[in-house]
């Protein structure tokens, strides 16, 4: 009787682990199996990608994903989902495809390229500063992450570039407003527009512009140690640009008639040095 429990015990334990092997095994293939799907569905997207076929790569891409949320393609796949959209302009759908890529995926190596091409989206849709600001907002806020948490990537180099061409964007509407307010006479707006350019947009080609403006407005309201104030920051950055000249005139009423005559002069010497050139032919 005793011995009958024993040798049914141990067939228990045989089959038992048998089973276990089998079932071990089985997950094996299936997993094997998945990979090689997701592979071929990642293959197939890339295949329609180069052929022009965005929409049906991008489709592609996303079932390599769900195939196997946890192969190390889903992450990839789910980003190049994102870039068949962008490379064909359909940057809403690019987008939607990188927020969640962000979301599901916060750690992965490749975030730093998710955020430069949502940057590139965002930003690739600015046409009209006054239209699309928020575009530009949300493009210089994208760059700004790509420098700030990867500065040493190669993407930071050009989003750094994005974020100067941005800020002239939003300069120059500051400066169009801000000469509009001058016409005008409305000194305090005038002045609170080139302000802002100076605080904000400094790096920008409209600065040198915006402390001449700041240079004459205080200059008309007769608040000259505010005027020449503006005129020595513009002369100790720009001291050889044109706006430094403009600057400089207001202070100097015999600076025009000394460059005039510094002109004629030049043209006199001009003159005659091709006489006597005409005269050794």
């Amino acid at each position: 009787m005793l011995i009958n429990k024993f040798f049914l015990l141990f067939i228990i334990i045989i089959f038992s682990f048998s089973c276990s092997k089998e079932e071990s095994r089985k997950s094996i293939i299936s997993e094997k199996s998945l990979d090689m799907q997701v592979l071929e569905a990642y293959e197939e997207g890339m295949n329609s990608l180069d052929g022009g076929d965005v929409i049906f790569a991008a489709k592609k891409f996303n079932e390599a994903e769900l195939l196997f949320p946890q192969s190390k393609w889903a992450p990839k796949s789910a980003l190049m989902a994102a870039y068949s959209y962008y490379s064909q302009d359909y940057y809403a759908d690019a987008i939607m495809e990188l927020e969640r890529f962000i979301e599901v995926y916060p750690l992965d190596k490749n975030l730093d390229y998710a955020y430069y091409l949502m940057g590139l989206c965002y930003y690739e849709q600015i046409i009209d500063e006054e239209k699309d600001l928020q575009s530009i907002t949300n493009a210089k806020q994208n760059f700004n992450i790509v420098l700030k948490n990867y500065p040493e990537t190669e993407y930071a180099i050009d989003s750094s570039f994005k974020i100067d061409l941005i800020n002239d964007i939003l300069a120059s509407k500051e400066m169009y407003i801000g000469r509009y307010y001058f016409d005008k006479e409305k000194w305090i707006a005038a002045i609170n527009r080139f302000r802002t350019v100076t605080d904000n947009y400094e790096t920008t080609i409209y600065t040198q512009e915006a402390l001449h403006r700041l240079v004459e407005i205080y200059y008309i309201l007769g608040l000259k140690e505010e005027s020449e104030k503006y005129a020595s920051l513009l002369g100790y950055n720009y001291q050889s640009s044109e706006w430094y000249k403009r600057s400089y005139g207001l202070f100097n009423l015999k600076y025009k008639q000394k460059r005039e005559e510094l002109v004629n002069k030049n043209k006199k010497s001009r003159k005659i040095i091709e006489k006597f050139k005409s005269l050794l032919n």
